[in-house]
């Protein structure tokens, strides 16, 4: 009999990376990271000249990052402990979109914070991603969980019958960004796991009721 089955997201969900993508930033690269508003592109400015980076070197400085600096990458209070409590009544993979040659690298990152998941790497919508690993996996329910409105809107579009959660733990984000609840891509916004895990378990008994 198959299982309910967790898809989360990591960055912002379950490690912080825009607080240590900045302080990077600002320690080693010259950049200033201040978000004004929900556009990310427009957040990266030479310290120097206060000009705007250009949108390939904004992708310079994150694979850069993400080659480099992952270690930098901490916890968000509750997720580890969170999604290892979900495991014990469903299976669960991440889904985080980055190249997939740091597949491997955020396979170990994770493991390294006691959350030992399959990783599954992205590039674009979710949508499509979501419906190959319910292909593979035929679980009886799904939830997936992602901090931008864009994957929960692709995931509505691309499949019926998903529970979403929409989940930021990035204080520095949160307020700011589009909401795929109030957007009807949701079925919740909720930002803390002392919050979410209570919900997700409830989603899941609804399931074996």
């Amino acid at each position: 009999m198959s299982r309910p089955l967790i898809i989360s997201d990591c960055d912002e969900v379950l490690l912080y990376m825009v607080s240590p993508f900045k302080d990077w930033l600002a320690e080693t690269q010259g950049v200033e990271f201040r978000m004004n508003g929900n556009d990310f592109s427009q957040a990266l400015r030479w310290q120097d000249s206060g000009e705007v980076l250009e949108p390939d070197e904004i992708w310079k400085k994150l694979g850069l990052f993400f080659d480099t600096e992952m270690y930098r990458q901490d916890p968000i209070p509750g997720a580890i402990e969170g999604i290892n409590t979900l495991a014990e009544d469903a299976d669960v993979v991440i889904l985080t979109n980055l190249v997939d040659k740091r597949q491997a690298m955020r396979a170990e990152q994770l493991a390294g914070h006691g959350l030992n998941a399959r990783v599954f790497t992205n590039q674009g919508p979710k949508g499509p991603a979501l419906q190959n690993i319910l292909v593979e996996y035929q679980p009886s329910k799904a939830i997936f969980i992602d901090d931008l409105a864009q994957h929960h809107r692709s995931a509505r579009e691309t499949i019926s019958g998903i529970t979403t959660l929409h989940l930021c733990g990035e204080p520095m984000l949160a307020p700011l960004i589009d909401c795929a609840h109030s957007s009807g891509h949701a079925d919740a916004r909720i930002d803390s796991w002392v919050e979410a895990l209570p919900w997700l378990r409830q989603q899941l008994q609804k399931e074996n009721a």
